[in-house]
């Protein structure tokens, strides 16, 4: 569960620094971040997409995936999620509250929350965490310097939520072989890539609709492998 703690001290680190620094980073200067950030998760979606020994695998378990995840509309409930969490406290002039609220939604509702709990909690690879921590770290200190020091009080949520994952994703381990853990990595890696490229605005793809097809990898390489 290391990623997660990581991703929590960023969180608190970023918050405290924001509050102190308030405007001092130009948009421009955090734009330029990002992009270098989104860079470094497009490469580790890359590397992991990599490791599929069977491709078949892969391209089924998206377009599997991809179906039932428009059907269901996964991406549009996370969003949901987040507007009656924002919309429950619309009514509150309270900027420590909005701080928090609006942190939380940012750091927890994302594919790259559950895929990289799920990476760490089946691999003990932390990297996906690690970089969102880079990510998170950067985005907490402009909700900082906006919003105060509700913000730092949104690693709690994160903590618990991303623990949870990677905790359900380790003793789901037990049940899986190393055939389905492989393609389910590279499966995720090709939606890690996706979020790199949201990141940076070269695309805008629903990954969250995209989430089911790491079940249809696991459940492929039963079939195919």
């Amino acid at each position: 569960m290391i990623g997660t703690v990581v991703n929590f001290f960023t969180i608190i680190i970023g918050s405290i620094l924001g509050v102190f620094l308030k405007d001092r980073f130009s948009k421009k200067m955090q734009d330029t971040i990002m992009q270098g950030l989104g860079l470094a998760v497009i490469l580790i979606g890359i590397q992991m997409a990599l490791n599929t020994n069977n491709t078949l695998v892969t391209i089924f378990s998206l377009v599997s995936g991809a179906v039932i995840g428009e059907l269901i509309d996964i991406e549009k409930k996370l969003n949901n999620i987040g507007i009656c969490i924002k919309d429950k406290f619309n009514n509150e002039d309270d900027l420590f509250v909005q701080g928090f609220v609006q942190a939380s939604l940012v750091f927890c509702v994302g594919a790259m929350a559950i895929m990289g709990s799920i990476q760490d909690g089946l691999n003990n690879d932390p990297t996906i965490l690690y970089n969102k921590s880079m990510l998170d770290g950067c985005a907490s200190i402009a909700f900082a310097a906006t919003s105060g020091i509700g913000v730092l009080f949104s690693a709690v949520p994160v903590l618990l939520y991303q623990g949870g994952i990677t905790m359900l994703a380790s003793l789901a381990e037990k049940y899986l072989t190393e055939t389905m853990i492989t393609e389910m990595t590279a499966t995720g890696g090709l939606l890690i890539l996706a979020i790199g490229l949201n990141i940076m605005g070269i695309g805008k793809i629903k990954v969250g609709n995209l989430l089911p097809s790491l079940v249809f990898a696991v459940l492929l390489s039963i079939i195919i492998l």
